[in-house]
């Protein structure tokens, strides 16, 4: 075998004491496509992709799990520090106050070429309240945690002993074993008319028919898990990666043989948004869609989908979850 495609086998190999961990998933690795090439140029092109083996948090952190984080730890989240003027040149200050960027929805419809009609960015929104004053997470318990930053995401993990999944890893354990499969589920978005994700009904972004029962975030076990039993990859809230943006994927080797192991994205300065030159904010790599992907505007229902995300900016459809990698496969309680 070329050394290039070699498999890092080790990684992979059975250990006779390593524990079931709760609330994750074991994905054993694999090779799979990753990307396509009939959507968003951003996710093309399809190229083979190995990964190792790892540990993937079943669902999203939730709101529950990130208050125990917060409480144990007193972390102030980045929503909730007022931005550093020299990090925002030419912003006025009045708009220098800690806060965050909320989905308000308009009441007629709007040109979808026009993202500012539908966002609004609220003093004092932050995940305790993610909506801006007045709102809160009382009885959202078992819903994905949102209003977090990347280094929030950075802090919950570190403090969990875990990682930020990459890109690959998070597009490998979506695809639930389903290779080239178009959904986390198979290819028919609604099969036999069963709403498989918490998406947008309607048209986007004034008519929200909310036909799978959720006008906003759900609990992150209200719809079925994909083949690896992992619940919420597609819809629910964007999760952040650990990859900075790329406009494109990597173009395939030229050698059948050679496949990308342990992909990573792109080169952080590569990541800057070239449409604002004068602020240099980082972006990272989201996955996943959210319950405000419809049909008509954002069809990024599916594992292949990416957008990217300004690692300062925190949102109300914007969550994670974490992995555990080199920990080698779980050993059953009746084993």
């Amino acid at each position: 075998m070329s050394p290039c495609c070699s498999a890092h086998s080790s990684s992979l190999a059975e250990t006779a004491d390593t524990p079931v961990r709760p609330g994750m998933v074991w994905i054993p690795g694999g090779e799979f496509a990753m990307g396509s090439d009939r959507h968003y140029p951003e996710e093309a092109p399809i190229h083979r992709v190995r990964v190792d083996g790892f540990w993937i948090d079943e669902t999203p952190i939730t709101n529950a799990q990130f208050r125990t984080f917060a409480k144990t730890t007193r972390y102030v989240t980045l929503a909730e520090v007022p931005p550093d003027p020299k990090d925002y040149p030419g912003a006025k200050p009045h708009m220098l106050q800690a806060g965050s960027v909320v989905f308000a929805p308009p009441s007629r419809p709007v040109d979808l070429r026009g993202p500012p009609q539908w966002w609004d960015f609220r003093f004092g929104a932050d995940w305790r309240h993610p909506y801006g004053p007045g709102s809160s997470i009382d009885g959202l318990d078992d819903h994905p945690v949102v209003q977090v930053a990347y280094r929030d995401v950075l802090a919950y993990a570190a403090w969990a002993g875990k990682a930020v999944p990459t890109e690959a890893e998070w597009e490998f354990a979506a695809r639930g074993g389903l290779d080239g499969a178009e959904f986390a589920w198979g290819d028919d978005f609604t099969p036999g008319g069963r709403q498989m994700a918490n998406t947008w009904q309607g048209r986007f972004p004034h008519e929200n028919l909310e036909t799978d029962g959720y006008a906003r975030t759900s609990p992150v076990r209200a719809f079925p898990a994909n083949g690896y039993g992992l619940h919420d990859m597609i819809g629910n809230v964007w999760e952040w990666t650990a990859d900075f943006w790329s406009s494109r994927h990597p173009p395939a080797p030229g050698k059948a043989c050679c496949v990308a192991q342990n992909p990573r994205g792109s080169a952080e300065q590569d990541s800057l948004d070239p449409g604002q030159p004068q602020i240099q904010i980082p972006r990272r790599v989201l996955k996943g869609g959210s319950h405000l992907c419809a049909p008509n505007y954002c069809r990024r229902y599916r594992p292949a989908a990416r957008h990217a995300q300004p690692v300062d900016t925190s949102m109300s459809h914007i969550g994670f979850r974490c992995v555990v990698r080199g920990a080698g496969s779980p050993v059953s309680s009746q084993a």
